[in-house]
């Protein structure tokens, strides 16, 4: 068994790496899974709850990654589904959910669905590594995040499974130590990694000498802005209006416009997953008799109370995938009475995310001044995680940096890749991000 793993724990997917043996080329290894006959190493952050109604004092079952989607796509009505848990790590707001009338914690989900990873890997992983080599954005998504409180938590999570030494590294850190493996001369580093709560950046140098790599951590920055944001704001523009947002409910003698807070929950992730339950939501349904508009509203509320979040938001996804190689591309979901139809444009989609770029080239900014370099001083650009092949956001390093600075590759299990080799250095403290806690 090797003595050290490294751990990416990502809003959207989740990926564990193992160390090769010392003296070997391969460097490190993912976990591989396997389902409906396909392998897969970037796992799915969702969890899943249910219980045999059948029966009294029936147990809770749970699962994760793509079984827990299967799960609940069979039984929408009768399990408890959720996503995107990195993104309540540094929320003081978070402090709890509860399931069939259990509580959970944040620390009680993260060790519940690393648990069931680990078990879903079988003979790649029975036993925990002395040592875990943990990714963390530089930072954290939410509003007003709490990084003490995001590891504190993280820390709490990984001690339930019996971990003995856990190390935190930044994510693109961990993403760079992985690019540098591929580099034969000197060179300074920017590495954006986009996940899918947190665009993070770094800039390292790496001088080779002989067979060795010599490093220096140069500058950090980050912004709670990635792809689920993208995802929003595609919900947010073509698909929410068609379910009642901008319409108004009559108060009295006057109308008034529906909060968009009942919207905007329902375009986020994170919040999708407990908006069913919520008082919120409550409340909307109260609307409904007033709706000057109750059919779309009531699209909405079935849409909410069918469970069909999860579904219409693969569709989004998927639509925003092909949108990197198409000027456009169709937006379709159907579910009982409900259908939805969209053309999605390529210039309607990027001037929808013009925001959360200049956010992106702000953080860069904020990291190129840290590190006191200017553009032509960045000899290297590696570009990481789902939202890299938007080509808006390559674009944005095109034009700063130059095309033939930029490379890509391994944009799922690139910073696991560079946790587990971290793990297995002679110098690890250099490389570990600040104690925040």
């Amino acid at each position: 068994m090797t003595s050290s793993l490294g751990l990416d724990f990502g809003t959207t997917n989740t990926v564990v790496a193992l160390p090769a043996a010392r003296g070997s080329t391969d460097g490190a290894a993912p976990l591989v899974f396997e389902h409906n006959r396909q392998e897969f190493s970037a796992f799915r952050s969702v969890l899943s709850f249910w219980t045999d109604e059948s029966l009294p004092n029936s147990p809770i079952e749970s699962d994760a990654g793509p079984w827990a989607i299967e799960h609940f796509i069979e039984n929408p009505g009768d399990c408890r589904f959720l996503q995107s848990l990195k993104s309540f790590a540094a929320s003081p707001l978070f402090s709890e959910t509860r399931i069939y009338g259990q509580r959970f914690g944040f620390e009680a989900l993260m060790a519940k669905f690393l648990t069931l990873m680990q078990a879903r890997a079988g003979s790649q992983i029975e036993k925990l590594p002395r040592r875990l080599v943990v990714g963390r954005p530089v930072e954290f998504a939410g509003s007003a995040p709490d990084p003490k409180l995001a590891l504190e938590r993280y820390r709490a999570a990984l001690a339930r499974l019996g971990a003995q030494d856990v190390r935190f590294v930044y994510e693109p850190v961990a993403a760079a130590f992985f690019f540098a493996q591929r580099l034969t001369r000197d060179a300074t580093v920017l590495v954006a990694d986009f996940g899918g709560g947190t665009s993070d950046f770094s800039l390292m140098r790496f001088e080779v000498r002989g067979k060795t790599l010599q490093t220096r951590a140069l500058a950090s920055s980050g912004v709670g802005v990635a792809g689920d944001t993208f995802d929003f704001h595609i919900i947010d523009k073509l698909i929410s209006p068609s379910l009642g947002k901008g319409t108004t409910y009559s108060s009295g003698s006057q109308d008034l416009l529906l909060p968009n807070r009942f919207f905007t929950a329902f375009a986020r992730w994170s919040e999708l997953s407990v908006l069913k339950t919520s008082r919120d939501f409550r409340e909307l349904k109260k609307l409904l008799r007033t709706s000057n508009e109750p059919e779309r509203l009531q699209n909405f509320i079935e849409l909410v109370e069918g469970d069909q979040g999860y579904a219409l938001y693969k569709a989004v996804s998927e639509a925003k995938a092909r949108l990197s190689s198409s000027e456009e591309t169709d937006l379709s979901f159907t579910w009982e009475d409900v259908d939805l139809d969209f053309t999605v444009r390529r210039p309607d989609f990027e001037s929808w995310i013009a925001g959360d770029l200049q956010k992106m080239s702000g953080a860069v900014d904020t990291a190129m001044w840290r590190a006191k370099l200017e553009n032509s001083e960045v000899d290297k650009v590696f570009l990481t995680g789902g939202s890299s092949f938007v080509p808006a956001v390559r674009r944005m390093f095109e034009a700063r940096f130059g095309a033939e600075r930029i490379e890509t590759g391994d944009e799922l299990v690139s910073i696991a890749h560079g946790l587990a080799l971290i793990g297995e250095s002679d110098d690890i403290d250099r490389w570990c991000a600040p104690e925040e806690i």
